[in-house]
């Protein structure tokens, strides 16, 4: 499995567990870590690291767009996967260095893995919605053609 593509599993996971708990971000890090490395204590993934702490910094942010473009639906009632795939997915949209696209088909494989094929749509839909939203930016600086 791809690095980047394992960083934002481990993203997803906590943000779940952050969003169920409340709890601050450092612990809901270390809570996944410490359980499950257990005996061994493994060097913390930067690139999740850093997608948790801009989705949780921009949460605001995030909330309201998908708000406005998930007609119908509050985020209460979304499904917690699928809710916090699709903040991971939104921030990484606004802030990442990843194409957009990338972007979009990750959070559609974190999807396929953790929610099921009849969240796919929903997902995908809200992503695209919001990236159409949106004024074109260029790419960043560090953004390699076509890798996520």
């Amino acid at each position: 499995m791809p690095a980047r593509r394992r960083s934002r599993q481990r993203a997803l996971q906590i943000l779940f567990l952050w969003d169920a708990r409340r709890q601050p971000l450092a612990e809901a890090v270390s809570a996944y870590f410490d359980t499950l490395y257990a005996d061994e204590h493994p060097e913390r993934d930067a690139f999740a690291i850093s997608l948790l702490e801009g989705t949780v910094a921009h949460l605001e942010e995030v909330d309201r767009l998908i708000k406005r473009h998930a007609e119908h639906w509050r985020m209460e009632r979304m499904p917690a996967v699928d809710r916090n795939i699709l903040r991971l997915g939104v921030y990484e949209l606004l802030h990442g260095a990843t194409p957009a696209a990338v972007t979009i088909d990750e959070a559609l494989e974190l999807t396929r893995r953790f929610s099921g094929e009849e969240s796919v749509q929903f997902v995908n839909g809200v992503l695209d919605a919001i990236h159409r939203s949106q004024p074109a930016r260029a790419p960043g600086p560090d953004a390699p053609a076509g890798t996520g």
